[in-house]
């Protein structure tokens, strides 16, 4: 399991994810991981400007591909970012795909090519207890607005804010939480 020491070692680990993908094509996303991570964080940041912990949840959610710790990559994100970034990020990550999950059974919900791959292997979606018992926990409503900025971050060569603008606030919100 991966672990980090503090917020500038998370940033460093997080840096080199530059040109890695969460799976080869088709199955994964058009962009790497570090592409995909910083679109996320900003569609959360434009859509819920005042809430710094979804967006630290979108820039993270999908390390767990890159950790080696298994096929849940959910679980192992949310691993991953517990002991730095608190339960609350890492609550988000680790609900991302139950997120996609409910979304695809309770309404049109579009996926990106790789998500409706990876879909039937995550379990499908939702039955209607799943659903009740999704829509019972805590957070459930702010893992399906970061599950929406997920399939929205998948642009090939879309200019958003690096890393270097998050780092900042990372480090704040790893400090101060």
């Amino acid at each position: 399991m991966v672990i980090f020491a503090d917020a500038d070692a998370f940033l460093d680990w997080f840096a080199a994810l530059d040109g890695v993908f969460d799976a080869p094509p088709p199955e994964g996303d058009p962009v790497d991981l570090l592409a995909h991570g910083l679109q996320c964080a900003d569609v959360l940041r434009a859509r819920h400007p005042a809430d710094l912990g979804l967006h630290l949840a979108g820039l993270v959610h999908d390390i767990g591909h890159a950790t080696g710790d298994g096929p849940d990559h959910a679980r192992a994100g949310a691993d991953a970012v517990r002991p730095l970034f608190g339960d609350r990020v890492a609550d988000l990550v680790g609900l991302h795909v139950q997120a996609k999950r409910y979304l695809a059974a309770t309404e049109a919900y579009e996926l990106s090519p790789a998500s409706e791959l990876s879909l039937g292997r995550q379990g499908a979606a939702m039955t209607r207890a799943e659903i009740e018992a999704f829509e019972a926990r805590p957070g459930s409503a702010d893992a399906v607005a970061l599950r929406r900025a997920d399939e929205a971050a998948k642009e090939v060569g879309r200019a958003v804010p690096g890393l270097a603008t998050w780092a900042p606030r990372v480090r704040d919100y790893v400090r101060t939480r």
